[in-house]
């Protein structure tokens, strides 16, 4: 059994997991999500949200030896906590997620695409703190391989994204690069694509890659199949 942390990308909470934590705790594992500062049913004041913030409470919920599994934005999220709570995690999973780059911030990322799916899509909230994406587009690209009751699910929990630790740099060092790492790259993406996925992970050994036939939430529309793949990387 292994002790898993499962932490949401942009726009999303604790909530999208919870068919993902069916499957794993139906094999054996403990699996949990949090809501990362300010999204879900955390209440975090806008201001206060920051890339640290989120690092602080990923590391507060990490058990003695955890696989920590960041979707998406997330991928910054989990390595930042990494880089303070190394000892802590057992191996690191990038799901279709963006890789920090040293002096990079994920939006620099997100504009060094060169596809740009969510071109349009992101709508900068009154507060200048946060934005929203459009449900149309939201629907297309991240749940296009979903049913359409996984989609009215997930469509009626979209809530805004706190803008501030899309923009900051994370530290990376030996702390978070010398831990286990697996990715997960999604073959249909229609998020981050695909090809930008492996130019990510260009340097990475091929056996921690690890090409998945879904779109960019397998977490709704192939919880089995993912849950089967996290229990072999928990095993290694």
């Amino acid at each position: 059994m292994s002790d898993i942390l499962l932490i949401h990308g942009s726009c999303h909470g604790a909530w999208c997991y919870e068919g993902l934590i069916t499957e794993l705790t139906g094999l054996g594992h403990n699996a949990r999500a949090i809501d990362l500062p300010g999204a879900g049913q955390d209440t975090t004041p806008y201001p206060a949200v920051t890339l640290d913030s989120y690092a602080e409470a990923i590391c507060d919920a990490l058990g003695p030896r955890t696989l920590l599994l960041g979707h998406s934005a997330a991928g910054f999220a989990i390595t930042a906590a990494a880089e303070r709570r190394p000892e802590r995690i057992a191996r690191l999973v990038y799901l279709c997620a963006y890789v920090p780059a040293p002096g990079r911030t994920m939006l620099d990322l997100r504009r060094a695409q060169a596809r740009q799916p969510l071109s349009g899509a992101l709508v900068k909230r009154d507060d200048g703190l946060s934005y929203t994406l459009r449900p149309e587009v939201a629907a297309r690209v991240f749940y296009q391989d979903c049913s359409e009751e996984q989609r009215r699910f997930a469509l009626a929990r979209l809530g805004p994204q706190p803008i501030a630790p899309q923009s900051a740099v994370v530290r990376v060092s030996d702390a978070s690069q010398s831990l286990p790492r697996s990715y997960i790259l999604c073959r249909d993406d229609q998020t981050i694509p695909p090809e930008f996925q492996a130019q990510m992970t260009a340097d990475w050994p091929r056996e921690d890659v690890h090409v998945f036939d879904a779109g960019h939430s397998p977490f709704l529309a192939a919880p089995a199949a993912l849950a089967a793949l996290i229990d072999r990387l928990a095993e290694t």
